[in-house]
């Protein structure tokens, strides 16, 4: 490929994603200014309202408005969303690009007016909750209508489709018998339906937008900066360095560059243009297919959002709607990714095997496999160490200088001088030519010469995550603000110091340059965030939609219908369906829309069939597969982006890297069935037994995918294979064919049973009675960790109040604000003729440990391996 098509493609893949992510419209003079000044005020505004600023200018000057700001940040952050999505997205595709035609402004005025409306007006609306004006319903028309031509311009016509629907159901869904007997649900008047989305928090300004507001921009403000500083470059030329020299070692470089880019990254499309420019031709000269090689760098691009510490925006969100702290996400995705990953490193290097590649040459000392994975594992515990020392010293000085946080800055001011120093001594990270001689860089030179830009990650790691005697966890957004503030400081100071190390004169120039990135990191940062701040807006509508009308419980029936009360077909039904809105939504409005719908009908599908589905685990599910739809055909944006570089097809790079993420789409099923797979009760020894047998797992089903394991793999060895992963994913299915998991207990022996269980011993309770809104016969599951003690008051405690009636026990109406109220009060008739009883109690019998099935599916791997390896014809590494 020569250096002009590579140019070319490229340029169009930059096109791609200014089209899709930032904005297409590149105005001049004035107008052009315009729009990057607002870029810069909305960056500076979020970290404005993120710090103490604002109470401690309203405590300086005695005005309340310099802190009231921030409880109106939605509105004005809504506001700077709408402008720029006015602004950057042109309106048609005949719509000028170079220039902001009239209605543009007109637009403009009008949605700007309608979310700053709830500013200035605030205190007389919260004097008539609910009571609305007829300027208030005009606003608020003004403002949906607005806010859904934005979501058209930033986002395409699919979120707008899908909003309008529900807010027609809305109006227009009370008319229908059979939604009324479903919802209860009669309609909403104009002015009510209207309020509701635009004038509470209930609906646009609801919990997503908030989510936006408060952590996501600073997130991807974050990874703007890192990325301009030159950070995204450094993590693939170590990736390259590190992993270039092995067989196909630019493919695996790229999904290692793609997984660690994903943490700065937000948008699978730019993580794909930022690596893939670099990687994809590096890729297509080793042997690699042009769809191959697209699709290699699509599958780990998108499985980037995946990746903690620092995940898609949707991992924000689901902090607010499973409610449990974001350490807790980033635990339960853990396992996931790092699995995901590593088989993703295998499968190609099974292609790259079928293809007798070579790596790239390598000056200095060559890295095999093993010495890569003990650079992995002491760059963990190295990570570790230096974790527990700085709590170490921290702990020995705070006695002697009191407040630890400024113990903390001059600990991380030492370690980065140190680190500038270190890398004065090599080169500058610069990005090579794709088309230069095939050579990979020396790790040593490559990896000192950028390690500062890994100390803003360990500040937000280390303010996410450690947790002391002294120091709790922050939350996500002041975490990401701290990380933020020391970013802009490596951004504007690292060129400056690295040239005084160097003895250079020129440090103005250094200097300038360094201000320059940390602009165009506010400038980036605001673009990155236009589609997400619309996007989470219009979620709103649906997610308002459902609490003004119930309207997930329509949908949830026609669902359960559909799978007949089946929760494979079920979780295969959610599937497809994120996959279909993936191909029109972003992830995180396809996130907020599937899993607000779908994810209470899972559980209560699963409770009905007695398998206790935890909330985190339904949530992740979503989030995969709203992941996956980045790639899949025909509308995968990050195949088309990959396919601009590599100069391939579409549709086939996006086959192609479909399949690549096949094993990423078992994983979901995999943990709804093996919750130990999110690291949900499972002790530190069983998190490593269960890292590496799923591990292992998931290696031998990439290798049944791509039908070569040792040597090329006969049908039945593939098919072999796949049994084997699943006896490894899923041994207790197999233990539950010959020993049964539960004792079962009826009637009034059953509390009894419950009193004679170990504290902390899970119960399950077979809950069947009249539904509520049917009068049908209703049956789910529900669980309690028994405290111990009298097991009448521990089920009373959690809501499960029970007297015996005619050998029954019958479960008394649970109170508000105990456990099961919201899953058990509200679903209920108690008061019907016939009574909501317990009608088992299921305790875990004593029976054989599940991991002992993991011996013959290793024995069988063993003899596997064994046939394989007399047809080998070449080294497995």
């Amino acid at each position: 490929m020569t250096q002009d098509h590579l140019t070319d493609g490229a340029a169009s893949a930059d096109a791609m994603v200014a089209e899709v992510d930032t904005g297409a419209r590149n105005a001049t003079g004035f107008q052009g200014k315009l729009i990057i000044a607002i870029c810069i005020i909305w960056s500076l505004f979020q970290l404005y309202i993120a710090s103490k600023l604002p109470g401690m200018m309203a405590q300086l000057t005695g005005v309340s408005d310099f802190a009231n700001v921030v409880g109106q940040a939605r509105y004005i952050h809504l506001a700077f969303a709408m402008t720029l999505a006015i602004l950057a997205f042109p309106m048609f595709r005949t719509s000028p690009r170079d220039r902001i035609p009239i209605y543009d402004w007109v637009l403009l005025i009008l949605g700007v007016s309608a979310s700053l409306y709830l500013v200035f007006f605030r205190y007389q609306i919260a004097d008539r909750p609910g009571l609305w004006t007829t300027t208030d319903i005009t606003m608020s028309a003004i403002g949906m209508v607005v806010l859904m031509i934005c979501v058209y311009r930033a986002l395409g016509l699919p979120l707008v489709i899908i909003a309008s629907a529900f807010v027609a159901f809305a109006f227009f869904g009370g008319n229908s018998e059979w939604v009324r007997e479903i919802t209860n649900y009669g309609g909403a008047s104009l002015s009510k339906a209207l309020g509701h989305y635009w004038m509470q928090t209930e609906g646009v300004f609801g919990v997503a937008l908030g989510v936006s507001t408060s952590m996501i921009f600073l997130f991807v403000l974050f990874g703007a900066l890192l990325d301009r500083a030159g950070g995204g470059n450094w993590f693939i030329k170590v990736a390259i360095a590190l992993l270039g020299a092995l067989r196909g070692g630019p493919a695996k470089a790229s999904v290692l560059s793609s997984m660690m880019t994903g943490m700065i990254s937000g948008s699978s499309i730019a993580n794909t243009v930022t690596t893939g420019t670099f990687t994809i031709p590096l890729m297509k000269r080793i042997g690699f297919p042009a769809e191959k090689a697209g699709a290699v760098e699509v599958a780990s691009s998108t499985n980037g959002q995946l990746t903690p510490p620092v995940m898609g925006a949707a991992a924000f969100l689901m902090v607010e709607y499973v409610n449990i702290p974001y350490i807790d996400v980033v635990k339960h995705a853990f396992l996931p990714a790092v699995i995901s990953y590593i088989a993703l490193l295998y499968i190609v290097h099974l292609e790259a095997l079928k293809m007798q590649m070579q790596g790239l040459k390598k000056a200095g000392r060559h890295i095999g496999p093993i010495m890569i994975l003990v650079l992995f594992l002491t760059g963990f515990i190295g990570l570790g160490a230096l974790t527990f020392l700085m709590i170490a010293i921290r702990s020995v000085l705070e006695p002697m200088v009191g407040d630890s946080i400024y113990i903390a800055v001059a600990l991380v001011a030492m370690m980065y001088v140190g680190l500038l120093y270190l890398a004065s001594k090599y080169p500058d990270i610069a990005m090579d030519d794709p088309n230069a001689p095939l050579e990979a860089p020396r790790l040593t030179p490559t990896l000192l010469g950028g390690a500062y830009y890994a100390l803003p990650i360990f500040i937000l790691v280390w303010n996410l995550m450690v947790k002391t005697e002294e120091l709790d966890r922050l939350s996500p957004a002041l975490s990401a603000f701290w990380a933020t503030v020391f970013m802009i400081i490596v951004a504007v100071t690292h060129r400056p110091i690295k040239a005084f190390f160097r003895g250079e004169t020129a440090l103005n120039t250094a200097f300038a340059r360094g201000w320059e990135d940390f602009v165009q990191g506010l400038i980036m940062g605001a673009r990155n965030m236009i589609g997400i701040g619309v996007a989470t807006g219009a979620a709103g509508i649906i997610v308002g939609t459902i609490s003004l009308t119930g309207a997930h419980q329509v949908i949830g029936q026609v669902i359960e219908v559909i799978s007949g009360g089946n929760l494979i077909i079920l979780l295969l039904l959610v599937a497809v369906l994120s996959l279909i809105l993936g191909m029109g939504l972003p992830t995180t409005a396809n996130y907020i829309v599937v899993s607000s719908l779908m994810a209470p009908v899972i559980v209560g599908v699963g409770a009905q069939a007695g398998l206790v589905v935890p909330l985190i685990a339904v949530h992740m599910f979503v989030f995969y597969f709203g992941i996956l739809a980045d790639d899949t055909p025909p509308v995968g944006l990050a195949a088309y982006a990959a396919a601009a570089i590599s100069r391939g097809d579409p549709i086939k790079t996006g086959v192609q890297g479909f399949a690549y993420d096949i094993r990423t789409a078992l994983l979901p099923f995999m943990f709804i069935f093996n919750t130990d797979l999110l690291l949900i009760n499972v002790s530190f020894g069983k998190a490593v037994l269960v890292f590496f047998i799923a591990l292992i797992a998931m290696l031998i089903f990439a290798a049944a995918t791509q039908g070569y394991f040792i040597a090329k793999s006969r049908k039945w060895e593939s098919a072999a294979l796949l049994f084997i992963a699943f006896m490894l994913f899923r041994p207790d299915f197999f233990l539950d064919q010959v020993s049964e998991k539960y004792q079962t207990v009826t009637g009034a022996d059953a509390v009894q049973v419950v009193g004679e269980q170990p504290e902390g011993a899970l119960v399950r309770f077979r809950v069947e009675g009249p539904d509520f809104d049917t009068g049908d016969n209703r049956k789910t599951t529900v669980t309690m960790v028994y405290p111990g003690g009298d097991p009448e008051a521990a089920m009373s405690d959690n809501g499960l109040t029970v007297f015996a009636e005619d050998g029954k026990l019958v479960l008394e109406e649970p109170f508000p604000g105990t456990p099961y109220f919201g899953q058990l009060g509200t679903e209920y008739d108690y008061y019907g003729d016939t009574p909501v009883v317990i009608s088992q109690v299921e305790v875990e019998n004593e029976r054989m440990p599940k991991e002992l099935f993991f011996i013959p599916a290793l024995l069988l791997l063993a003899g596997l391996m064994l046939i394989q390896r007399r047809r080998a014809t070449q080294p497995a590494f």
